[in-house]
């Protein structure tokens, strides 16, 4: 894909990343520094928590690519090697909450200089310190020039209220054709954040060890065909073509539908895929997909991100959340922040 967009003589720009130097099979990862020492880090944890979270009750749903022009196709997707199964990390808080508590919300400063969030999910890891949402909620795509300001992960967010533990991210990483290609059918992001922070009662931040010690992490799946059943988790919140607005983006939502190959027609994207899903784009950006999720571990394997929604029928209304298809190229991305330590800034 990167060489035939490159024979396309299109026009692109590096967003001030690095190329990761490790071995073959993650020769296609870079990544880029979000927070990476501990004042910075804690600059980005105070800007969310002063004035107890006004900017994240006043963050808006990041309203980036939310809708895309697509069709279903009939062929298959092509796995570039063996499906396989990373494991996760159960769910480890109250069994009275009957959704998965990995799944949050990021918050960062747009393009615009705005507070603004996307829908993501913590993922099982060695040092249990890391989150996937979609490229473009973690990556400028509207300037050229790198990452976008502050961003922080806030895990089962809900109604508005000021996060019981946040965690800033340190580093992001994703593939090289997203990065400099603009290959939307690599739309994904990994990043790592450092241990939880609250406010402590000196005005100081305390630390609230890791992320997944605290909420568990998602499994990953790649090389898998098309799922007759796959759970999505996000919070919509935009409007339908025809103006209804069936979702608030203050509470998790889930939808349950199969998957199938796409044609996107208004992005350049190397084999995106498609869930029945009537989620509406804003919000839902980074929403994860779920596949063999159990109710009651309230964990699956991570197998889609949605990047945007389209109507695939006319009617005015979303019925498709589109993802890059997870490949053995996906997994890459994702070992490599798997290796990552971050630590604390309390």
């Amino acid at each position: 894909m990167r060489r035939a967009l490159a024979a396309l003589g299109i026009g692109v720009g590096l967003l001030g990343s690095a190329v990761v130097s490790t071995p073959a099979q993650a020769a296609s990862v870079v990544t880029a520094p979000l927070a990476t020492d501990v004042s910075a880090a804690q600059q980005a944890a105070a800007f969310w928590l002063a004035g107890g979270g006004a900017n994240l009750q006043n963050a808006t749903p990041y309203a980036v690519q939310t809708e895309v022009h697509a069709e279903r196709v009939s062929t298959g997707v092509v796995a570039d090697g063996k499906p396989g199964l990373v494991g996760a990390s159960q769910d480890v808080l109250s069994k009275k909450v009957k959704t998965p508590t990995t799944v949050g919300k990021v918050f960062f400063v747009g393009a615009d200089g705005q507070p603004h969030w996307c829908t993501a999910t913590a993922v099982q890891s060695s040092y249990r310190n890391v989150v996937a949402t979609a490229g473009h909620c973690v990556y400028d795509t509207e300037r050229t020039g790198g990452t976008l300001g502050k961003w922080v992960f806030v895990p089962g967010y809900s109604g508005g209220k000021t996060p019981g533990v946040l965690y800033v991210g340190k580093y992001a990483f994703t593939h090289y054709d997203f990065d400099v290609y603009r290959d939307y059918g690599r739309d994904v992001a990994f990043v790592n954040v450092y241990n939880g922070v609250v406010p402590s009662s000196s005005g100081g931040l305390t630390d609230s060890g890791r992320l997944g010690d605290n909420v568990g992490g998602q499994g990953l799946a790649y090389n898998q065909p098309p799922a007759s059943s796959v759970d999505v988790f996000g919070y919509p919140a935009g409007p339908n073509p025809d103006g209804t607005r069936p979702y608030t983006g203050e509470t998790l939502e889930r939808s349950t539908g199969s998957t199938f190959a796409m044609t996107l027609l208004d992005l350049l994207a190397n084999q995106p895929v498609g869930v029945d899903s009537p989620f509406t784009g804003e919000g839902s950006l980074g929403s994860s997909w779920l596949y063999r999720y159990s109710g009651d571990t309230r964990t699956g394997y991570l197998n889609g991100i949605t990047i945007s929604v389209s109507d695939t029928d006319g009617d005015n209304r979303y019925d498709t959340s589109v993802s890059p298809y997870f490949d053995g190229e996906v997994l890459a991305v994702y070992s490599e922040a798997a290796k990552l330590y971050t630590g604390s800034i309390a």
